[in-house]
C-alpha cells in the first residue's frame, strides 16, 4: 500500500472516530437537559415552596440552621446558594481537568452526583424542605460543573469548520429530550388520578424520573468520549488553587487574550437578556396578559420543540454567514420579539404562543453558536479552565437582568415597561459583539482561523 493510501485510510479512521465521539457528546445534552426543563423550570420551584410552607411557623418562616427565611423565598435562596457552590468548585475542577487531561472521570463524578441528588427528590415530601434545599444545591452545582466539562470537549472533538454545526446539534438534542420527557411528565401530572397517585406523588415521580434519565443516558458519552494528553505537561502548570483563587488566576491569564475577554463581555450582556426573558416570560404572561397556567405550560412546550428546529437552522445559517453574523441577526430577532411582546393584548393566548414560537426559534441557536464561537477563542490546553470562567461569568451576571426587570416594574407598575426594558441587553450586546474582530481573536488565541466565522 502506497503512502497516500495509508494517509487516506488514517484520515478516514480519524474522521470516523471523531463522528463517533460527536454522537456520544450530543447525548450528554440529551441526558441532562431534562433536569433543566422538568425540574428547574416546571416542577421543583412550586413544589419545594409548598413543602417549605408546610414546615413554616405561624409567621410563614422556616429556620434552616436557625436562620429565619420566608417559606416563599426558600427556593430562590437555594438556587442562589447552588450558584455560589458552583462558582467555588468549577474553576478548581476545570484547572485540574486541563492539567491532568482526564476530563471524563470528572464529568462522570459531576453528572452522577447531580443525577443521584435529583433522583433523591422522590423522598421530598411532608415538611422535608431542608432535604429539598440540600438536594437542589447539590444537583444544580453538579450540573454546572458537568456542563463546563461537557462544553470544554467541543474544541477537541470538532475541527473549526464543524464546530458550529456540532454545537447546534448538541443544543437540539437537549431541547428534544426536554420536550419529550416534559410531555410524559405533564400527562402523569395532569391525569394523576387516572394513574392512581396523588398530585404530590406525581410531582415526586417526575422529579426522580429526570434524575434516572440523566444518569442512564450519561453512560453513552462516557463510553464514547476519550481523554487526551494535556497540551501542557503538569510540570509546566501551577497546581490547582482553591476555588476563587483559581478563578482569579484564570481571569488574569485571560488578560493575555483581551479579545477573548471582549467576546465574553458581549456574551454576558446579551445572554443575561436571554435568561431574563426566559425566566420572566411566564410572569409576564400570567400577571400582565392574564393567561392560565395551562396556557403557560403549553407555551413552554412550544419553546422546547421549536428550539430544536431553531438551533439546527441557525447552525446551517452560520455555514453561509458565519457564527458572528448569525448571532448578531439573532439579537435583532430578540429585540423585535420583545417589541411584539410589549404590544400583545391581554387575554390573547394566540399572541402569546406566537411570542413563544419566536423565542423558541432564536433561543437554541443563540446559545449554541455563542458556545462554538467561544471555543475558537480558547487557547489550546485550557479548554476546561476557560469554560469554567464562561460558566461562572454567565451565572455571576444572571442577577442583573432580573434586577432591571424588577426595578422597572417597581418604578412604573407595568410589566409591559419591565419586559421592554430588557431590550437594552440585546442592543448593548449587539454593539459589543459587533466590535470584536473574531478572526484576529482566534489567531491571537493560537487557533486556526476557519474560512467562515
Amino acid at each position: 500500500m502506497d503512502t497516500e493510501s495509508v494517509r487516506a485510510e488514517a484520515a478516514d479512521d480519524d474522521a470516523a472516530g471523531r463522528r463517533r465521539e460527536q454522537r456520544g457528546w450530543y447525548f450528554y445534552d440529551w441526558a441532562c437537559s431534562v433536569y433543566s426543563t422538568s425540574v428547574l423550570t416546571v416542577f421543583l420551584g412550586p413544589y419545594l415552596t409548598s413543602v417549605a410552607k408546610e414546615a413554616a411557623d405561624a409567621g410563614g418562616y422556616v429556620h434552616p440552621l436557625g436562620i429565619p427565611v420566608r417559606a416563599g423565598s426558600f427556593f430562590a435562596y437555594s438556587v442562589s446558594l447552588s450558584v455560589i457552590a458552583a462558582v467555588l468548585v468549577m474553576p478548581l475542577v476545570g484547572a485540574a481537568a486541563d492539567r491532568t487531561g482526564r476530563k471524563k472521570p470528572f464529568l462522570a463524578a459531576a453528572a452522577y452526583t447531580g443525577a443521584a441528588a435529583t433522583t433523591g427528590m422522590f423522598f421530598l415530601s411532608g415538611d422535608r424542605y431542608l432535604l429539598g434545599g440540600v438536594l437542589l444545591v447539590v444537583a444544580n452545582a453538579a450540573q454546572s460543573v458537568a456542563m463546563m466539562l461537557y462544553n470544554s470537549y467541543l474544541p477537541q472533538i470538532a475541527p473549526p469548520e464543524e464546530r458550529d454545526a456540532v454545537s447546534s446539534r448538541g443544543w437540539a438534542f437537549g431541547y428534544a429530550a426536554g420536550s419529550l420527557v416534559l410531555v410524559v411528565n405533564l400527562v402523569l401530572y395532569l391525569a394523576h388520578d387516572s394513574f392512581g397517585v396523588s398530585e404530590s406523588t406525581a410531582v415526586r415521580i417526575c422529579l426522580a424520573s429526570a434524575g434516572l434519565w440523566w444518569g442512564g443516558f450519561t453512560l453513552i458519552p462516557l463510553l464514547r468520549l476519550r481523554d487526551r494528553p494535556p497540551a501542557v505537561t503538569a510540570a509546566g502548570r501551577e497546581a490547582s488553587l482553591p476555588g476563587l483563587r483559581q478563578l482569579v488566576a484564570t481571569y488574569r491569564d485571560m488578560r493575555r487574550h483581551p479579545l477573548t475577554l471582549a467576546f465574553l463581555l458581549a456574551y454576558l450582556v446579551y445572554n443575561d437578556g436571554i435568561q431574563t426573558v426566559i425566566s420572566q416570560a411566564s410572569v409576564y404572561g400570567s400577571e400582565e396578559l392574564g393567561l392560565s397556567q395551562s396556557t403557560l405550560i403549553g407555551a413552554i412546550l412550544l419553546v422546547q420543540v421549536l428550539a430544536v428546529a431553531g438551533a439546527l437552522t441557525m447552525g446551517r445559517l452560520s455555514r453561509t454567514y458565519g457564527a458572528k453574523r448569525t448571532i448578531l441577526g439573532s439579537l435583532v430577532a430578540w429585540t423585535l420579539t420583545l417589541a411584539v411582546g410589549y404590544f400583545l393584548p391581554s387575554g390573547a393566548p394566540v399572541g402569546f404562543f406566537v411570542l413563544a414560537a419566536a423565542i423558541g426559534l432564536v433561543l437554541g441557536g443563540s446559545q449554541a453558536l455563542s458556545r462554538s464561537l467561544f471555543s475558537h477563542l480558547v487557547p489550546p490546553g485550557k479548554e476546561a479552565e476557560y469554560f469554567s470562567a464562561y460558566e461562572v461569568s454567565d451565572r455571576g451576571m444572571s442577577w442583573l437582568g432580573p434586577l432591571v426587570f424588577g426595578i422597572t416594574y417597581q418604578v412604573t407598575g407595568s410589566y409591559r415597561d419591565a419586559i421592554i426594558s430588557l431590550v437594552i441587553f440585546f442592543v448593548l450586546g449587539f454593539l459589543l459583539l459587533a466590535r470584536v474582530p473574531v478572526r484576529r481573536a482566534i489567531a491571537d488565541a493560537g487557533n486556526p482561523v476557519p474560512e467562515r466565522i
